[in-house]
């Protein structure tokens, strides 16, 4: 039997996986005992699920297959940061990055696309150009495999892609790392960056919940237009109007990301034009250093520039987090190790 032509069960969501079990003329609660065997329990072979009959399982190995993935390379920093490059069915790679946080609790960066079509100036994937979008399965797959390293508190999509241009593919992994029978991963636990394609904000608040991250970086139209060609498709005034207008649950904030170039937008100027554009929301500000890489054009600010920018922020009562760059020791930007092992493989 080919395995190339049956299909990855992780790319079904939980009704989808029901409705084919009743088309088969299977109990509807067999289903959940399925995810549960496959995403709370680890397994990758259908005949370890002793609950189900010997014709169920035999069915579905007739049918379907579970993907299970280990990482070609790892790199750990010595702040613990973890980097996972994986290499996908049809040879391309991705990446997913482990941070460590306070008190153990873990978040997961991973990745939605095969390199990225935006083209924001300061992201090494968008050097690589897109190649394809990730299925709902790739996506999943990374969290499954970074939890064999231990538990995660957080997911975030911030990694290679821009998760809003793979909407559905996005919205059905969410669906499935929500399953309570699966990984049990909450809307409070998972937060999606988009770099501003303004119809699919509003299109993604209206399907799934889920936190929110605007990759910001500039306050004018003028270094915006530079920086994130998307801006002159979805300028700032459409942008904020959408942050402004999208529903958030109660308590929650939207998340803006300011990664602050040295001499480009860290200015105390850029700072007052934030503070403008920020008024009336609810809103937190992640200002993220620059992470150099080599061929950058772009230099990290200094200590004291990134704080200035936060205490003024913070006296004008928006809530501003320092990220700390982790793992700077090793690849951890995204395409960092992506680029590195291409350039070794040429």
């Amino acid at each position: 039997m080919n395995k190339n032509h049956l299909q990855d069960i992780k790319n079904l969501t939980l009704p989808e996986l029901t409705a084919l079990l009743i088309d088969q003329g299977k109990e509807k609660f067999r289903a959940k005992q399925i995810i549960k065997w496959i995403y709370a329990r680890g397994v990758t072979s259908f005949d370890e699920m002793t609950d189900l009959s010997k014709v169920l399982r035999e069915d579905l190995k007739q049918r379907f297959v579970i993907s299970d993935w280990s990482p070609e390379v790892v790199e750990t920093s010595s702040d613990g940061t973890r980097k996972y490059l994986y290499r996908l069915s049809d040879g391309e790679t991705v990446e997913s990055v482990r941070i460590p946080m306070e008190a153990g609790k873990d978040t997961l960066c991973i990745s939605t696309q095969v390199g990225c079509a935006m083209q924001c100036q300061f992201c090494l994937t968008g050097t690589f150009g897109l190649t394809r979008h990730l299925e709902a399965s790739e996506i999943v797959n990374q969290v499954c495999a970074s939890l064999k390293d231990g538990p995660l508190q957080n997911i975030v999509l911030m990694g290679m892609g821009e998760p809003l241009h793979n909407l559905d593919n996005v919205i059905k992994a969410l669906e499935i790392l929500y399953l309570a029978e699966g990984c049990a991963f909450g809307p409070r636990r998972v937060t999606l960056s988009t770099s501003g394609l303004v119809p699919q904000m509003y299109e993604l608040a209206q399907r799934v919940k889920v936190g929110l991250a605007v990759s910001l970086n500039a306050t004018t139209d003028e270094l915006r237009d530079q920086l994130m060609p998307i801006n002159q498709k979805y300028p700032l005034v459409e942008l904020m109007k959408a942050c402004r207008e999208i529903p958030l649950e109660p308590r929650k904030r939207i998340t803006f990301e300011y990664i602050l170039i040295g001499g480009v937008n860290d200015s105390r100027t850029d700072a007052k034009r934030l503070v403008k554009l920020l008024h009336g929301l609810r809103a937190k500000v992640n200002l993220i250093p620059y992470n150099e890489h080599p061929g950058s054009a772009f230099k990290s600010p200094s200590r004291r520039t990134v704080e200035e920018f936060q205490s003024y922020l913070l006296d004008r009562d928006i809530v501003a987090i320092k990220r700390a760059s982790k793992g700077q020791d090793i690849s951890a930007a995204c395409g960092q190790l992506k680029g590195k092992l291409e350039k070794r493989d040429e």
